[in-house]
């Protein structure tokens, strides 16, 4: 992803220079530096952050990297773009919201790019504008092709992969989470099986989370708004219909980036316009947004642990982020 962004800068957002790109290896940051046009490629990540010829920071390392990261710029007072997880933990991302609250200021934006891609920004209009009454229920799926390897986990779907999937609920409903449950069943070899979990909203709403990351057959995302007057789905964008054999088909893509090509590009172009005007995006999540998915995400892995529905409990959030949503 971090070469994704830097493509997405240098190539489709005017404005943006990259200055830096940063690696764990040092041949793989010079060949997207050079790719992108950068003047400089380095290693050492808290340095660039430092460097006075850097005016702002995507992050898109591992994810235990993000927390430490995101300190760094906030603590040289530069804006970040990080890549979800704010942080594998609760309490990581309480650090950084108490680092931003301290600053005075809105630094970080996290990456929940689905806010941005058109499809959800219907949903939400009709959510918010009345079209489909009272919203009742709201039912999600994700499923990618494989998982990372067999160390991947239920616990590791619920806090890493289901994290847009909380957050986007949030985004759409305008509801916070109250409870969860999870169940899993059982496949028929050694491979992660999905999870299913149902949230119950503060307003009384259901959702339900199907996260499948061994689906096998590509790439798919997919959720529907239920109301008292009528249902919206997602459609989801394709290139071409096949005709062939009898048969009409569609193809998948192979991992995420196609399917929201359009938001990551709506995302960052949000983010330089925040950079550029001081006031944060109204749609874009803030660190408040990245506890609150680690929060529900914990909350799930003890409700799958125990079989029992289990309270999430986020808090209010600071006044800090109250204000900053109504400035923006």
């Amino acid at each position: 992803m971090g070469a994704d962004h830097a493509r997405i800068l240098a190539a489709e957002l005017p404005g943006a220079v990259i200055q830096v790109v940063c690696d764990a290896s040092a041949a793989r940051a010079r060949a997207v530096a050079d790719e992108c046009g950068a003047a400089d490629a380095a290693t050492d990540a808290p340095a660039v952050i430092a460097r006075s010829d850097v005016d702002a920071v995507v992050i898109a390392s591992p994810d235990d990297t993000h927390a430490e990261l995101a300190l760094a710029a906030i603590a040289a007072d530069k804006p970040v773009l990080c890549e979800k997880p704010l942080a594998p933990t609760a309490r990581d991302c309480r650090q950084v919201i108490e680092a931003e609250t301290r600053r005075g200021r809105p630094l970080v934006q996290l990456g929940f790019m689905r806010r941005f891609d058109p499809s959800y920004a219907e949903m939400k209009s009709a959510c918010d504008d009345g079209r489909l009454g009272r919203v009742l229920m709201m039912h999600n799926f994700h499923r990618n092709v494989a998982s990372p390897g067999a160390w991947f986990t239920a616990d590791m779907a619920i806090t890493n992969s289901a994290g847009h999937e909380f957050d986007i609920v949030r985004h759409v409903l305008g509801s916070e989470p109250a409870s969860i449950a999870a169940w899993q069943p059982r496949r028929s070899d050694d491979m992660a099986a999905p999870v299913v979990m149902i949230l119950e909203t503060a307003d009384r709403q259901l959702v339900s989370i199907e996260v499948n990351n061994n689906a096998a057959y590509g790439y798919d995302v997919r959720a529907e708004l239920v109301g008292e007057l009528g249902a919206v789905s997602l459609a989801t964008p394709a290139r071409a219909r096949y005709e062939r054999d009898l048969q009409s088909s569609v193809a998948h893509a192979a991992d995420w980036r196609p399917r929201f090509a359009e938001a990551y590009r709506l995302q960052n172009r949000a983010w330089l316009r925040a950079i550029e005007t001081g006031k944060p995006s109204a749609v874009a999540a803030s660190a408040w947004d990245g506890y609150c998915a680690a929060a529900t995400g914990e909350a799930g892995v003890r409700a799958l642990q125990s079989g029992q529905r289990i309270a999430v409990d986020l808090g209010r959030a600071p006044t800090f982020y109250r204000d900053m949503r109504d400035a923006a």
